[in-house]
Formats: structure tokens, sequence, C-alpha cells
């Protein structure tokens, strides 16, 4: 079986795996789920926080060659990474996650969309240098169809974000397209609208999907769990 490490988006931290884990635990995988730097309980300050940070603390969490799924924002990092160095990642895994284009940053790449649902449900700090969930609007935006356990569950942790690494313009080399990636569609994501993901997805030879929100791993584990698993045994 293979070994699998599960990186979190914005705002979140390695216990929003809580439900996926012992379902490819159960499947013999060897399953790590991590906290980026300022995230659950990583204590780095928000104002030390890179992009380059985000991408060290992933590879610092490899220990064998992997299968490395990143969520939402992850998607960046997950790249960097493997832009660092592939030689621990066995495949890369987008989960409704942004995808780095040339010279872009991640907050340029959400400007690419054509509508920008995600925004009500931020609320920029004063000083600029991080922005939080507004809790009245995150079921909407992330939640819709979770059960209201896992969404108590989620707005108790979730923190603030850092701005810089979503700031932070990427172009990725060679060592970077060899990697095999896989991307997972969420169709009814409130917060990185379908159709962009589908433009994200658009040269990646191995595309799925599910139904539902932004947060498959509250509203939908085990189907989650199984296209993972899927994607693992083929890499």
């Amino acid at each position: 079986m293979s070994e699998i490490l599960l990186v979190h988006g914005s705002c979140h931290g390695a216990w929003c795996w809580r439900d996926v884990i012992p379902l490819l635990e159960a499947r013999g995988h060897r399953v790590r789920a991590i906290d980026l730097p300022s995230h659950g309980d990583d204590p780095t300050p928000l104002g030390e926080v890179t992009l380059e940070s985000y991408a060290e603390a992933i590879l610092t969490a490899l220990e064998d060659r992997a299968v490395v799924v990143g969520h939402s924002m992850a998607g960046y990092p997950i790249s960097v990474a493997a832009d660092m160095d592939a030689s621990k990642i066995a495949r890369l895994v987008y989960l409704c996650a942004y995808v780095p284009k040339a010279g872009h940053s991640l907050v340029e790449m959400r400007k690419l969309a054509s509508r920008q649902p995600i925004l009500k449900a931020l609320l920029r700090s004063e000083d600029g240098t991080s922005f939080s969930v507004i809790p009245e609007h995150a079921r909407e935006v992330f939640y819709h169809d979770c059960p209201d356990e896992a969404v108590d569950y989620a707005l108790d942790r979730l923190c603030p974000q850092a701005v810089a690494p979503q700031a932070t313009p990427v172009t990725l080399g060679e060592t970077w397209a060899g990697v095999p990636r896989s991307y997972i569609l969420c169709e009814e994501d409130n917060a990185v609208p379908v159709e962009l993901q589908r433009e994200m997805a658009r040269e990646f030879p191995d595309v799925r999907s599910l139904p539902g929100s932004h947060s498959p791993f509250f509203a939908r584990p085990q189907a989650l769990a199984d296209l993972i698993h899927d994607i693992a045994q083929e890499a």
C-alpha cells in the first residue's frame, strides 16, 4: 500500500482530515496529515509565514515516497515542494485546489474566475497581513452539505490565514512538470468555482470528480477516501 500525506487548505489544519485518515488506514495505507506553519498546533507567527516555508514543511514531513494530497490553497505549496525536490513524491493530488500558472500568485489565480463566491466569507485583518473566515458565512461557502457536528467542529478550529503565501507569484520548472498528478473536482463548490477547477485541470491526464461542497473530507469522507485509494493504487 501507499504512503499518503494530506495537506490542508486556508485557515484549516491537519484536524480537517479526521474522518478520512482512518478510512485510508483501513485500506492499509500509511497516512499522515500535517499542520502547515501557523496552522493547527504549529506555533509559527503569522508574520513569518511564506510560501517557501509551507513547501519546506511538506518536504520535511515526507519520510518515504508518498502520494501528496493538497486541498484548496495547498495546491500551491504542494506544487512548489515538488518543484524543489520531487524525490519523495510519487504523485500530486489536487483536491478542488489551486494549480499554479506561470507568474501568477494564488490571489491572481482566484481572480481569473468569473465569480468570487469565497469573498463573502473572508475578513481581512486591519494590518492586511492575514484574513479569517466569517462564521455566519462559513457553512454556505465551505460546508453547505456537511453534518452540523462537523461544521461546529471546524468553526471551533479555524485560524487566521497569512496573506503572504497567497500573494507570492510562482513559476514552476521541469521538476514539477515531471511529477504525475491527478485532480479531484468538487462539483458544487461555493469557494473555488467548479469552472475554474476545470480550467486549472484542463491539461491533467487524470481528472475525477465528487458531488458536493468544498469540504468533502466532512461531507463524504468515504467517497473521498475511495478516490484517494484508487489514485494511490495507480501511483
